[in-house]
C-alpha cells in the first residue's frame, strides 16, 4: 500500500482525547530528561588534590626563595625544583621572564661561576651590578661558589 493519500481515502483522524483527559493543546509540552552519565557513588570518593605546579612555577617558586647576597647555578636550581639535569630547562624559563618580574633572576649563574649573559650586553651588566649591590664579589669575572653558593 502506498503511503500517499489518495484523493478516494480518508484523511487520518487525530486521535480524540480520552473524555477525563485535557486536551492536547492545552497541556505543556513535556519534557523529555536526558540521560545522565552514571556518576560513582559518592561514599568512596576520594578527595581531589590539589593541581601540581607547573615546572615553570616550581622555577618560580624556588628561585623566589634564593636569599640575597647568595647564588644558584642553573642545574642547581633545577634540581631545587624537582627538574633533574635541568639547567637549559631552566635557563629557557629565565629566559621567557617578563620584563618586569620581581624575581631575583639575577641570583642565577653557570656552573663555572660567571654570569652566562655577555659581559657586554646590557642584561650582563645588569646582573653584574645586582649581585655587587647585595655584596657578591666578583674574581676575574668569576663567583666563588664555595662562599656564595646558596645550600638550602
Amino acid at each position: 500500500m502506498n503511503n500517499k493519500h489518495c484523493a478516494h481515502e480518508e484523511p487520518q483522524r487525530v486521535k480524540e482525547p480520552h473524555r477525563d483527559e485535557e486536551p492536547q493543546r492545552d497541556r505543556e509540552p513535556q519534557r523529555i530528561k536526558e540521560p545522565q552519565p552514571d556518576k560513582e557513588p559518592q561514599r568512596h570518593k576520594e578527595p581531589q588534590r590539589a593541581q601540581e605546579p607547573s615546572r615553570e612555577q616550581r622555577v618560580y617558586i624556588t628561585l623566589a626563595a634564593v636569599p640575597q647576597g647568595k647564588v644558584v647555578t642553573y642545574g642547581q636550581l633545577g634540581e631545587l625544583a624537582g627538574l633533574p639535569r635541568g639547567a637549559r630547562q631552566v635557563g629557557y624559563i629565565l629566559r621567557n621572564l617578563p620584563p618586569d618580574t620581581t624575581l631575583p633572576w639575577h641570583r642565577v649563574i653557570n656552573a663555572a661561576g660567571k654570569i652566562s649573559l655577555g659581559p657586554e650586553t646590557d642584561s650582563g651588566v645588569r646582573q653584574r651590578a645586582l649581585l655587587q649591590e647585595e655584596g657578591i664579589v666578583f674574581n676575574n669575572g668569576r663567583i666563588s661558589l664555595k662562599q656564595f653558593r646558596w645550600q638550602p
